[in-house]
Parts: structure tokens; sequence; C-alpha cells
């Protein structure tokens, strides 16, 4: 009811056509959520979904967890690989386009600069995985050449798919965006699906579903025009990469720390051990549940925070920043408890396997650490820190390195205790970069902003 409104009569005051009437008409309007939750929340949740499904699926399908195994290295190789290198392509993009659209701006030539760039740095990375080819066939995917070649059309495959993301956020399209994330997810388990019923056995074959299942949600909203930008002012190259060198850097370290569990224990278990590191990925995504909650509240967020920073509505931000925060805190210590009491169950129950409580609740306290790592990594690049941010994620890897090596003999202690103390060493470094920002009273821009909700390099 607006202000200056008459208010109800005694007559209709209590009545139910007055309380309908009163009462918002949209479900976006009764539920506070920020803008486009729903249906970014609803993409993640079909994929994280269809993540616990392949991972069960294809287990079935390929006879056992021994024979699975490629598919789980290739799996946390990729998710390690394109978010690190194309996530800061997407926030780039999405920062660069959501201020152009807060000025009615046309986005084209943004857009086509950062295809630029795009096209150079997935070039990079395959000439990269080319040159180690040998070496991932022999040690990391049991002298396979065909999951070699699947990650190389991985990273073809991510990189227009993290550019298509940028685009959707920075334009304000939402229901794209989600479109985009859930049938990567969904895809993945209808071509897992599809191998089953063939009774196809190749490992290879899984692999190519895992690499090719992203650019199915592109083709469709491509199609339906939801990633046409309008003519604008020329974009020059600082208007795509102020913080493209930090940003990549604190991306690549911080997707590799995420994933550096699975991907050290494929290089240190044993021959006889691979069904170990098929079980480890099973713990490892149960431990992401809380992530993929965070990030779903993080892509929704964005947009609009990065709005209110460009009109300098700090006061605005500073509360939304603070709201997200105490989520941060409550699902991380949600999944601690739920990991230690209910984790060797549901592991068990879907994917009938044994891991102990004491890797599930480690396994769930570092993603808990990561998370607010995460969280307040974002504050340091608001205020401008991207270098801080950058050292950060790279003294997390390190730490991660360092007692990995040195925790313990068993191969699931020491991979455990390293990825605790690597998100641990992030988290520390991250709170002291922020009191040292604060203390000499930087000030956030809408730039570093967008920057900084975006900064989440977690996919899978």
């Amino acid at each position: 009811m607006s202000a200056d409104a008459p208010p109800p009569s005694r007559a209709h005051t209590g009545s139910a056509g007055s309380r309908e009437s009163a009462a918002p008409r949209t479900l976006a309007e009764r539920l506070p959520l920020p803008e486009g939750t729903l249906p970014v929340a609803l993409g993640l949740l079909i994929s994280g979904i269809c993540t616990f499904a392949f991972f069960r699926v294809g287990k079935v399908a390929l006879g056992d967890e021994e024979a699975f195994k490629p598919v789980t290295a290739l799996w946390f190789a990729t998710f390690a690989l394109a978010p690190g290198f194309f996530l800061p392509l997407e926030q780039e993009l999405g920062r660069a386009l959501a201020a152009r659209r807060a000025l009615d701006h046309g986005a084209r030539p943004v857009v086509r600069r950062v295809l630029t760039l795009g096209a150079v740095l997935a070039t990079v990375v395959i000439v990269g995985l080319l040159a180690a080819a040998p070496w991932l066939r022999n040690e990391y995917f049991q002298g396979n050449w065909v999951m070699v070649v699947a990650l190389i059309v991985a990273i073809v495959a991510y990189a227009p798919t993290h550019l298509s993301r940028g685009i959707c956020a920075g334009a304000g399209r939402f229901r794209a965006y989600g479109i985009v994330l859930g049938a990567d997810g969904l895809m993945r388990i209808v071509l897992c699906v599809a191998l089953a019923v063939l009774s196809v056995e190749a490992v290879g074959a899984y692999g190519m579903g895992v690499a090719i299942a992203p650019l199915f949600g592109v083709a469709y909203v491509a199609w339906r025009g939801q990633l046409r930008t309008e003519t604008g002012p020329p974009a020059t190259w600082t208007e795509v990469t102020p913080n493209l060198g930090w940003l990549l850097l604190g991306s690549v370290m911080a997707a590799l720390l995420v994933n550096a569990g699975p991907l050290a224990l494929a290089l240190l278990a044993k021959d006889d051990q691979d069904a170990l590191v098929t079980r480890f990925g099973y713990g490892v995504i149960l431990a992401r549940i809380p992530l993929f909650l965070f990030q779903a509240v993080q892509a929704a967020l964005l947009p609009r925070l990065a709005r209110l920073a460009t009109r300098g509505e700090m006061s605005e931000f500073r509360r939304g920043f603070a709201r997200l925060m105490v989520v941060v805190g409550g699902v991380g210590t949600i999944g601690t408890i739920g990991a230690y009491l209910f984790g060797p169950f549901a592991v068990d129950l879907l994917y009938d396997a044994e891991l102990s409580k004491r890797t599930l609740t480690i396994l769930a306290l570092g993603s808990a650490c990561y998370m607010i790592a995460l969280a307040t990594a974002q504050a340091v690049i608001a205020l401008k820190g991207h270098a801080l941010v950058a050292l950060g994620w790279t003294i997390g890897v390190v730490a991660f390195v360092i007692a990995t090596a040195a925790a313990s003999d068993d191969a699931f202690r020491r991979v455990e205790v390293g990825l605790l103390v690597g998100s641990a060493a992030a988290m520390a470094s991250f709170a002291i970069a922020l009191r040292s920002r604060l203390r000499r009273g930087a000030i956030a821009d809408a730039g570093s902003v967008y920057e900084a909700i975006t900064d989440l390099p977690l996919e899978g």
C-alpha cells in the first residue's frame, strides 16, 4: 500500500479480500531473496543432483570403482583447469557488461574483446596439455589416450560456457544462466545413462560425455537469442583486463586447491588402489554440497551488488555482504555436523561404498574453511586487493603440498590433512589481508565489487 493511499475501512479490516489484495502477488515478491536466486539455485540444484547420479550410474555401468577411476580423474582435472583459467574471463565480462548495463550502453564491443581473450587462453591451455600428454596418459589416466583427448575437448567446451555465463549474468538474464548451469549436469547424466543402456563399457566414451556436456546448454540459450548483445561504444583492452592477471593467478590456485585432494590421490595411489580414488571422489562431492548452496546465492547476488556499488549505495552493499557472511558460517557449520552424523550412511546409500566418519568430517571441515576463505577473499578483492588474494590462494596450495608430503604414510590421511591445512592457511591469509586493507582505508568500486562476488572457482 502506498504512503498516500487511504487506509482500509473497518468493514474490510481483516477480511480475506483485503489480506489477498495486500499480499505480494508473485513468488519473487513473497521471498526476500536476491535478484536471480531462484533460477540460478534451480540450475545448481539440477547440476548437483545430476553430479551425484553421474558418479553412481557411471560406476554401475563400468562395473566397479576401479574401472571408473579414469573418469573420476578426468572430472577433477577438468574442474581444476576450466574454472581456474576461464572464470576470470567470466568475471571480467560480467563486470564490464553490468557496468555498461547500468549506463545503458551496448555490450557487443566488450563481448568481442573477451571472446578474443578466451580463444587465446584456450589455445595456451591446450598447447600445455598437448605438451604434457605423454605424462598425463601414463601417470594420470592409466595409459588411456582417449581420456587425454577428452580433457582437451573439455577445455574447448568450457571456454564458451564460461563466456556465455558471463554474458547472462552481466545482462541480468538469470533464467538463461540457470539453464547453462543445469543443462551441463543434466546432459552429463543423460549421456551416461544412454551409454549404460547401450551397454557401452569403453571408459573413454564416458569421459567424452563429461567433456561435451556443457555445450548443450550454451547452444540452447544461443538458439533462443539470449546471448545477443547490442552495439555500443568501442571497448578498450583496459575495460576488460584491468585485473585479469591477478584474477587469473588467484583463480587457478583456488580451483587447484578445491580439487587438489582427488588430483593428488590419483597420483599417490598405488596401482592396486584405483578404487580408493573413486571412493574419495564420492566424499569430496558430498562435502561440496554446502559450496553448491553458497554458489547459488553468489551467482544471483553479484549483479545487484555491482549495480549498487556503481550507484554509490555502499551501505546497501555492506548489508548484503554481511548477510552473505551469515549464510556462509551457517551453511559451513551445518555441513560439517551433517557429515559427522550422516556422512557414512549417505555414501553407502548413494554409492554403495564405504568411507570413514573421520574422512568425511575432515573433508566437510575443509570445505567449510574453503568457503570462509572464499567469502573473505571476496571482501579483499572488493577492496582492490587482487594481488593479496592471488598470494593467499598460492599460500593455500603450498600449504596443501607441504602438509600432504609430511602428514602420514597413509594416502587418505595425507590428502585429508593436506586439504584442511591448505584451506585453513588460505583462510588465515585472507583474514590478515582484509584487516590490512581496512586499516589502510581501501574503498570498493563497482568493478572490484563485481569481481569479488563472482570469485568462486567451483564447478561440477
